[in-house]
């Protein structure tokens, strides 16, 4: 007959040595967590304690700070995704001036006629600066040209914003007129007056919005 021994019990060093001797085993170190996996798992238990209302006391403050931070810099992103393609395809997109549809802007139109001011081609120049100027206070939404609207049209609509600047306007929409359809010669004088006007409106502020 075979006796069985009684098993040992290992004392505590004995104990914690053989528990070690298995934890260092290939399964354990496999199935132990990353530290990408440890990074995860704190992200996702900080955030569950944002939404859980159980922040600790002393990230009370930084979240505060934190949240107000995002939503500046998200509003910032709304304004450059949404805000300035909406402003550049208010510029962009053609508008009727004066029997044409342009697409120049204001500075590409300012550029053209200071070029055909070089040139001495006065007619050309300021029926350019004239269509500059309207482009520029439709670009800011101060004056809206309506398509078949004359060059007067124009003027007395923009006289409401600008009511110092009304016979100014008048006389720019006549010299338009001289040169576009009366086939009277531009002059230098002229295209002077055109510019000048145009300068003062591109950065004065609008007294009375045109109903």
């Amino acid at each position: 007959m075979t006796i069985l021994a009684a098993p040992i019990a290992p004392d505590p060093d004995e104990a914690r040595r053989w528990a070690e001797e298995e934890l260092s085993g290939a399964l354990y170190r496999e199935a132990e967590p990353t530290p990408i996996d440890r990074f995860a798992r704190g992200v996702a238990e900080f955030l569950g304690s944002i939404f859980t209302g159980q922040v600790p006391e002393t990230l009370g403050p930084w979240l505060a700070a934190g949240a107000i931070a995002v939503v500046i810099v998200l509003i910032l992103i709304a304004i450059l995704i949404w805000g300035r393609p909406r402003r550049a395809a208010r510029s962009r997109a053609p508008i009727a001036l004066f029997g044409e549809d342009e697409a120049r802007t204001a500075h590409e139109l300012r550029a053209d006629a200071e070029a055909a001011a070089a040139r001495s081609d006065w007619d050309a120049a300021i029926v350019l600066r004239v269509r500059a100027l309207a482009r520029g206070l439709a670009e800011r939404t101060i004056v809206d040209p309506q398509p078949g609207a004359t060059v007067h049209r124009f003027a007395a609509d923009a006289a409401r914003a600008f009511p110092a600047a009304r016979d100014d306007l008048a006389a720019v929409a006549r010299s338009f007129d001289d040169v576009r359809y009366l086939r009277r010669p531009g002059s230098a004088e002229a295209y002077a007056a055109v510019r000048s006007l145009d300068q003062r409106l591109a950065s004065a502020r609008a007294e009375v919005f045109a109903s």
